[in-house]
C-alpha cells in the first residue's frame, strides 16, 4: 500500500518528496498511465508531471480525481498492476484476491454467460464457482484454480464468442418482480460522518444523519424495513457498511455525503452508481435509481442539477444489491449551505427520495418526474 511519509498513512499529493514516490511512478506506467521515460532529477518528488499522470488515472477509473493518492487510489493503483496470466488466480481464506486480472477473467466468463455476478475485480466465492463451470465445460479439471492451463485453454477461444450479461439481467428481473410496493423492502441508509463545518457552520455529519432520519420515518411509515448505517456520533468504516447491507439482505443502500470545494461557486446534487469499462461492471439498477434520485430531487428543489456518474468508489462497488452516493450540495457554497441548514428542505429532499425509490419499482411511464405524492405511496404499499 502507497502510504507516504515514512509509512505513517498520509496521503501523497504534489510537492510531497518520499521514498514511496518511486512505487508510484512505477506502478503508473505499468497500469499505461504513464509514458516510461528518464527519471527526473530528483526521484522521490511528486512533481507536476505525476500528478498529471494521477489525475488521468483516477479519472479513468471513476475515481476523484484530485491527483491525491488516498486509500482508494493505491488499492486501484496496486490493482492494476496485475494482467491476467500474470499469477495463479484461486480463493484464498480471509484475504482474496484483487485486480484487473481477476476482472478480465470474470469479464470472460461473463461474456460466455457463465459468471452471474458483477465484475468487481475480487476473486470471492461466486467467482469461483463460475470458474469451476468453465473449466468442466473446457474439458479441465474443475478445480477453481485459473492457472497456466486454464490460461491457454481461454486464450484458445478467442474473442468471438459472445454472451450476454448475467447479472444485468437477473438484476432487473428481480426489481421487475418484486412488485410496486414498498413494504417489506429492505433499505439500507448511509449518512455521511464528516463533522468539517462548512458556511454557516453546517456539517455533513448533521445534515445527511437529518436526512436519513427523515427519510426512515417516510419508509418506515409505507412498511419498508430500515437500517441507518451509523449513530449519530458514530464513525463506521467502508468494509463495516457493506457488511451491514449483506447481513440484513438490503434490497437498496443509499449512502448521503456533501461536497467540498475551493471554488466556492460549485453547488449542486449529484449521484453517483458503480459502473467501469468492462461487460459486467456496472450496475443498471444503481443507474436507474441515480437517474431517478437526480430528476426528484432536482424537480422538487432549487438545487442545481449536477448529473448522475458511473464511479467505481467501494460503498457502491462492494455491495451486491444496487447502491447509490447521494451529495446532497456543497457545503463550500453559501447557497447550498443554507438550504441544507434548513429542516424544512431537508424535509423536501427526504421525500424526494422517497419518491425516487417508489418510481424504481414502478413501469417507466407509470410516474412523471415530480408527480407523485405521499398517498400515491401509501396507495402503493396497500398492493402487496
Amino acid at each position: 500500500m502507497l502510504t507516504g511519509k515514512s509509512g505513517t498513512g498520509h496521503p501523497l499529493r504534489l510537492g510531497d518528496t518520499d521514498a514511496l514516490v518511486p512505487v508510484l511512478r512505477a506502478l503508473l506506467v505499468r497500469a499505461g498511465a504513464l509514458t516510461p521515460g528518464a527519471a527526473p532529477a530528483e526521484e522521490s518528488l511528486f512533481d507536476a508531471a505525476l500528478d498529471s499522470a494521477v489525475r488521468g488515472f483516477q479519472q479513468d477509473r471513476g475515481l476523484v480525481a484530485d491527483g491525491i493518492v488516498g486509500p482508494q487510489t493505491a488499492l486501484a493503483l496496486d490493482g492494476a498492476r496485475w494482467h491476467l496470466g500474470d499469477r495463479t488466480l484461486l480463493l484464498t481464506a480471509g484475504h482474496w484476491m484483487r485486480g484487473d486480472d481477476v476482472s478480465a477473467l470474470q469479464e470472460r466468463m461473463v461474456v460466455l454467460g457463465l459468471h452471474a455476478g458483477p465484475v468487481d475485480g475480487i476473486f470471492g466465492p461466486a467467482t469461483e464457482s463460475s470458474l469451476r463451470e468453465l473449466q468442466r465445460g473446457l474439458g479441465l479439471p474443475a478445480d477453481g484454480i485459473c492457472g497456466r492451463p486454464t490460461f491457454t485453454a481461454l486464450g484458445s477461444l478467442g474473442r468471438s464468442v459472445s454472451g450476454g450479461d448475467a447479472w444485468a439481467l437477473r438484476s432487473r428481473g428481480s426489481v421487475a418482480m418484486a412488485g410496486v410496493s414498498l413494504a417489506g423492502k429492505t433499505v439500507v441508509l448511509d449518512p455521511g460522518s464528516d463533522r468539517t463545518p462548512g458556511v454557516g457552520g453546517v456539517t455533513e455529519a448533521a445534515v445527511t444523519y437529518d436526512v436519513a432520519l427523515r427519510l426512515a420515518d417516510r419508509l418506515t411509515a409505507v412498511g419498508a424495513r430500515v437500517r441507518l448505517t451509523r449513530q449519530p456520533d458514530q464513525d463506521i468504516s467502508t468494509e463495516e457498511r457493506v457488511g451491514l447491507a449483506e447481513a440484513e439482505s438490503a434490497d437498496l443502500v443509499i449512502s448521503l455525503v456533501t461536497e467540498r470545494h475551493a471554488n466556492p461557486v460549485a453547488s449542486g446534487v449529484a449521484t453517483f452508481y458503480w459502473g467501469g469499462g468492462r461487460v459486467g461492471q456496472h450496475s443498471e439498477v444503481g443507474l436507474r435509481l441515480a437517474q431517478l434520485l437526480q430528476r426528484e430531487i432536482t424537480a422538487r428543489t432549487p438545487l442545481l442539477d449536477d448529473r448522475s456518474h458511473p464511479c467505481s468508489y467501494d460503498p457502491v462497488r462492494l455491495t451486491r444489491m444496487p447502491a447509490v452516493i447521494l451529495a446532497l450540495g456543497y457545503l463550500t457554497n453559501p447557497e447550498d449551505a443554507q438550504r441544507l441548514g434548513d429542516a424544512d428542505f431537508r424535509a423536501v429532499v427526504a421525500e424526494s427520495i422517497l419518491f425516487a425509490v417508489q418510481r424504481l419499482y414502478l413501469a417507466e411511464n407509470d410516474a412523471e418526474t415530480g408527480t407523485l405524492q405521499l398517498s400515491d405511496v401509501q396507495a402503493f404499499a396497500r398492493q402487496r
